[in-house]
């Protein structure tokens, strides 16, 4: 399936139905009073996060949602009908914004989380409401609300627990494919991943989520290349995975393109935990493997690991670290959520 994580949609809900003017006209009774209904109320527009979902490409082929109106009252002081609300559908880890782009109506991060975004029309009343003791023949009755229109964007933000990054060609699909099931396009050249790729690792019984974020260059957080599009994916992630190209000869460069990118792009990624490891070292003698690594840490100072996505030597350390991580990352989520 195509993954789509941006998407435009318009939306309308139903007006509300017009108030009824009646009066009661039965055989023996020639002048009865008014029964007007009152008029049904206009069909909302809901959003409703589901779980099977991981892409908007369904709003690709849909993109207009305009909920029906209100049924009009009715003689007899009948009641319109209310229509049916419209329930759109959209993966776990989709914000909704107006059509500015800015304005944040709902972020959704949990299935069955539900917000309705346009309210459909009040129904109107009708003329039995409005009869009182000074005026037993009323003819006055209220048309129905007007719905509500606008326009909204969808944007998605996969929701896993560890993001990996670095620059194209660095290994992370490699790394994906030996620590998961996942399946992600493989090649000894830049840009072969063109979209995330979610795959689950599994250490010591447990389990979590990796995403695979299309690789960056330099300039991504301004728009150059790929990597503005797939940057706000990382920011859900509980920590990143910070792979480093050891046969590259800028690998320092390249540690500090990516450090870059990710500062200037958000706060929040700037700060976001980071575990970083050397990577591609069944291809590096074992001297060669230390200098660098000892390179890397003064320039990132902090521990670096080194593995190797070809044979999966160091991964077992590398995925114990990042399963502390995430568990300390669901911890404090948790807390703050009770908070």
């Amino acid at each position: 399936m195509q993954f789509i994580d941006e998407a435009k949609i318009y939306i309308k809900s139903g007006n509300g139905g017009a108030g009824c003017m009646s009066f009661r006209r039965e055989a023996n009774i020639p002048k009865g009073g008014p029964d007007g209904g009152n008029g049904g109320r206009g069909a909302s527009v809901i959003v409703e996060s589901v779980g099977n979902l991981n892409t908007l490409i369904d709003f690709r082929f849909q993109q207009h949602y305009t909920a029906k109106n209100g049924r009009h009252g009715m003689g007899s002081n009948r009641n319109g009908a209310a229509a049916e609300d419209i329930i759109v559908k959209v993966p776990v880890g989709t914000q909704i914004f107006l059509e500015d782009k800015e304005t944040l109506l709902i972020d959704i991060t949990r299935v069955g989380q539900r917000m309705v975004i346009a309210k459909g029309g009040d129904g109107g009343l009708g003329n039995a409401n409005f009869k009182s003791s000074t005026n037993q023949a009323p003819t006055k009755t209220t048309p129905g609300w007007s719905g509500e229109e606008l326009t909204v964007w969808l944007h998605l933000k996969l929701l896993s627990d560890v993001g990996l990054v670095g620059l194209p060609n660095a290994g992370k699909s490699t790394f994906l494919s030996v620590v998961s099931r996942a399946k992600p396009k493989i090649a000894d050249y830049p840009f072969t991943t063109l979209k995330p790729q979610l795959g689950v690792a599994y250490v010591d019984e447990r389990e979590f989520v990796i995403a695979d974020i299309p690789g960056l260059i330099e300039g991504a957080s301004d728009g150059v290349g790929l990597g503005d599009r797939f940057l706000k994916h990382v920011e859900r992630c509980g920590v990143m995975l910070h792979l480093v190209d050891g046969i590259d000869d800028d690998f320092i460069e390249n540690y500090r393109v990516i450090r870059g990118e990710l500062e200037k792009y958000s706060e929040k990624l700037a700060f976001k935990k980071e575990i970083v490891a050397l990577n591609k070292c069944d291809s590096l003698p074992q001297d060669e493997i230390e200098m660098k690594k000892e390179m890397l840490e003064e320039a990132c100072g902090q521990k670096v690991y080194t593995l190797s996505g070809v044979t999966g030597e160091g991964k077992g350390e590398v995925l114990r670290v990042l399963l502390g991580e995430v568990l300390a990352f669901r911890g404090c989520e948790s807390s703050e959520l009770s908070d």
